[in-house]
C-alpha cells in the first residue's frame, strides 16, 4: 500500500461508550445515540465505541455495525468515531474495519487477537498486516489497543516499530491500558518523532501524558465525567492543571472501588433517572444495591454531577 495521505486526527478525551441493552439483552440504539450525543456535547473530542467498557466482546459484528450506522444517521460525526474493530477472527476484524473506513470514521481501535496466549510478535504483525492489506484503503487510521491486564497479549514496542515502519500514517497511534506509566512513557519517548499518537487508557495519566507528548486519553470514566476530564485537556498548560488533574483522579478512585462496567451503568442510570441503563450482558452482572448506593453517595458527597444528562 502507498503511504497514507495527511488528514486531521482525533485529539483530546475519548470515551469507550457504554452500551445500553433492552430487557431482551439486544442493543438499545436509541439510548446509545442519545448518550453519544450527550458525550460529544459535554466535552468528548471523540468516541471509542465498542471498547472494553462497551461490552464489545459480548456483541456480534452485525450488532456493532447496526449501532455504528445508527450513530452516523443520528447526527454523530463519523470523523469523531474510533470504533473498536479487533476480534479473534481475522475476517471479523477485516469486515468491521472496512465498514468503519467506508463510513468515514476518524480511526479504528484494534485489539490483538486475544484467545491464543504466548503468541509471537511475528504472528501479531501478520494479523495486523493482513487487516491493513485486505482493507486496502489509504483512509484507514489504525490505533493499536494495548491492554495486557485483560487480553494477556501485549503489543510490544518492537512490534509497533515494525508496523509503523511498514505502514506509516496508517498505523496512527495506540491506546495504552497497561496501567503502567513507565510503559506509556516509553511508548511516548520512542515514537515522539514518528507521527504516532499515544493515548493513556485512564485519565489518571492524562496530565503526565500530555506533558510527555500524548494526544489525550481514552478513558472509561469519560462516560460519566467528560466535562471535567476535557477541562484538564484544554488547560493542561495552565496554572491550575495539577489541581484539575487531582479532581478527576479523585473521581476515578471512587468509581473503581466497584466493578467498572456495571458501575458506569449504575451511575448513568441514577443521574439520568433511567433504570434501563443498569442492564449488562452476561457474564457480567449489575452492581448490588449496596454497591450502587456506596458509589453514588461518595460521588454526590464529592460534588459530582452529570449536567444535561436527564
Amino acid at each position: 500500500m502507498k503511504p497514507a495521505t495527511a488528514q486531521k486526527r482525533i485529539e483530546g478525551v475519548l470515551s469507550p461508550v457504554i452500551t445500553p441493552f433492552k430487557r431482551d439483552l439486544s442493543p438499545d440504539a436509541g439510548r446509545f445515540v442519545r448518550h453519544c450525543r450527550w458525550l460529544m456535547k459535554s466535552g468528548c473530542a471523540g468516541l471509542a465505541v465498542f471498547g472494553t467498557n462497551s461490552e464489545a466482546n459480548s456483541m456480534s459484528v452485525e450488532e456493532k455495525l447496526e449501532l455504528l450506522d445508527a450513530l452516523v444517521k443520528g447526527g454523530v460525526p463519523a470523523s469523531g468515531l474510533m470504533p473498536g474493530t479487533g476480534h479473534c477472527a481475522l475476517t471479523d476484524s477485516v469486515k468491521m474495519t472496512r465498514e468503519a473506513v467506508r463510513m468515514g470514521c476518524g480511526g479504528v481501535l484494534m485489539l490483538p487477537p486475544f484467545y491464543y496466549k504466548g503468541v509471537s510478535d511475528e504472528g501479531l504483525f501478520r494479523n495486523f498486516s493482513e487487516v491493513i492489506e485486505r482493507v486496502g484503503d489509504e483512509r484507514l487510521r489504525l490505533y493499536l489497543y494495548h491492554i495486557p491486564p485483560v487480553s494477556n497479549v501485549p503489543i510490544t514496542l518492537d512490534l509497533i516499530e515494525r508496523l509503523l515502519t511498514r505502514y506509516p500514517g496508517i498505523v496512527a497511534g495506540a491506546k495504552d491500558s497497561s496501567g503502567d506509566w513507565s510503559n506509556t512513557k516509553a511508548m511516548l519517548d520512542r515514537f515522539k518523532d514518528r507521527a504516532f499518537d499515544v493515548f493513556p487508557g485512564s485519565e489518571v495519566f492524562l496530565l503526565d501524558g500530555l506533558r510527555a507528548g500524548g494526544k489525550g486519553c481514552i478513558t472509561a470514566t469519560g462516560n460519566i465525567n467528560p466535562g471535567a476530564i476535557s477541562e484538564v485537556f484544554r488547560n493542561w498548560r495552565g496554572p491550575d492543571a495539577d489541581k484539575l488533574q487531582a479532581g478527576i483522579t479523585a473521581t476515578r478512585k471512587i468509581v473503581q472501588k466497584v466493578p467498572m462496567i456495571p458501575a458506569l451503568k449504575s451511575i448513568t442510570a441514577h443521574f439520568a433517572n433511567d433504570p434501563a441503563w443498569r442492564t449488562v450482558r452476561p457474564p457480567l452482572t449489575e452492581l448490588t444495591a449496596d454497591q450502587e448506593k456506596q458509589v453514588v453517595t461518595e460521588l454526590k458527597t464529592a460534588g459530582f454531577s452529570m449536567p444535561g444528562l436527564a
